[in-house]
């Protein structure tokens, strides 16, 4: 398997983890020497219910006896995407009521920078530096790192980067801004938070100029920070949010909401404004569907900020100089990228899955399902001790 792994399979880094998964359940993964291992990375921050939770499955299962695809998105009412779009416009702001359901986080990316053109007439968009949005073309041009975007230049034009938790910046933001995108909490930088009433002030300023804020809740969204939305955190609302990830409990979701008036906008002229075969699958949606019923019922998103509590009060260590993020969205940094490549690989040889973070070598991703249980942290926070103590 692994020979034909690396023989067939497009990679996408020179050296991936290569465990060969057997099954998973739980908070665990197991390989197909039947080693389990702890998962602190939960899919990266996809897993919102961990493996294998009987009532996602049991939801899959039943649509999938009724049926799979039927026709492109938007034009059948198929109950799990009605019920999906119906369950999230019920946790957000009467501004925000319009959910576009996609297959990936990167693809609403896509659709929330073509909404705020049509929106604005504008198109010059604003976007933070060291930000991470996606991998298609649109996204990686609001993605602010240029070692990722150079091989694949000229992207999109008419993109302008400012410093994230910058108030001078901010008068970058002009009448001929369409949109500001921004991650509430910078995930590929360092999980980074803003500060200051800084995502207000944002918001200020695109009010002032016409401009629209759009929040990245890719990963900060569906529980995963105390609120079900991380903007929730900050006294903000935006005007397009993106989600995804944790949404689909381990399945491929993604979507861009907006207001009603603002989204009815890509009906007509052109019509077909856009569109996506196998966006909102039925199956999915009812996998989407189960994991926030989950997630709202058993009062999970409270826990969030519990466990980050066990979390940090277990991980004290010299080596470990800060712990950056919100409920189970968290980073620890160590002294060095090559102390953190170290101690990530250190963990998996003991069992324990921790992941880097795109542009911050010094960061160990900690973002564990939300189902796990306080005995399961404080197991994987030994672990990371333990790891450390052997790599210093």
């Amino acid at each position: 398997m692994k020979s034909d792994f690396y023989k067939y399979q497009a990679q996408t880094s020179p050296h991936p983890l290569a465990i060969e998964i057997s099954h998973a359940n739980g908070s665990y993964i197991y390989d197909s020497d039947k080693k389990a291992y702890l998962d602190f990375v939960a899919g990266v921050s996809a897993n919102s219910l961990g493996h294998n939770h009987p009532l996602v499955n049991e939801a899959i299962k039943r649509q999938v006896d009724n049926y799979t695809h039927v026709m492109v998105y938007g034009e059948f009412i198929q109950e799990p995407q009605v019920s999906l779009c119906k369950k999230l416009a019920s946790t957000l702001p009467k501004t925000l009521q319009s959910i576009y359901i996609t297959n990936s986080g990167t693809e609403a990316t896509e659709g929330a920078l073509k909404l705020a053109k049509r929106v604005t007439g504008r198109s010059e968009i604003i976007a933070a530096k060291n930000s991470y949005h996606g991998n298609t073309q649109g996204a990686m041009s609001v993605s602010g790192v240029e070692r990722q975007n150079a091989a694949f230049r000229p992207l999109i034009p008419g993109i302008k980067f400012i410093a994230f938790n910058c108030t001078f910046c901010l008068e970058q933001i002009t009448k001929n801004t369409a949109a500001v995108i921004l991650e509430t909490i910078q995930g590929g930088a360092g999980f980074i938070e803003p500060f200051d009433n800084y995502l207000a002030k944002v918001k200020a300023k695109c009010n002032e100029v016409g401009a629209l804020l759009i929040l990245d809740e890719i990963q900060t969204g569906i529980g995963r920070t105390g609120k079900f939305w991380g903007f929730e955190n900050y006294n903000v609302t935006p005007d397009i949010i993106i989600t995804g990830k944790g949404l689909g409990g381990g399945m491929p979701i993604g979507a861009f909401i907006a207001s009603q008036d603002r989204m009815s906008l890509l009906k007509d002229n052109p019509k077909l404004g856009h569109i996506s075969t196998f966006a909102g699958h039925p199956v999915i949606a009812a996998a989407a569907n189960a994991t926030v019923d989950i997630i709202l019922k058993d009062d999970l998103i409270s826990e969030t900020l519990r466990k980050e509590n066990i979390i940090r009060n277990q991980l004290q260590h010299d080596s470990i100089l800060e712990i950056r993020g919100k409920g189970l969205m968290l980073a620890a940094i160590v002294e060095s990228p090559e102390l953190a490549a170290k101690i990530i690989m250190k963990c998996l040889d003991k069992g324990l899955i921790l992941f880097f973070l795109l542009f911050e070598g010094r960061a160990m991703r900690i973002t564990p399902p939300l189902t796990i249980s306080d005995e399961e942290l404080i197991k994987g926070c030994q672990i990371i001790l333990d790891a450390i103590e052997e790599c210093i």
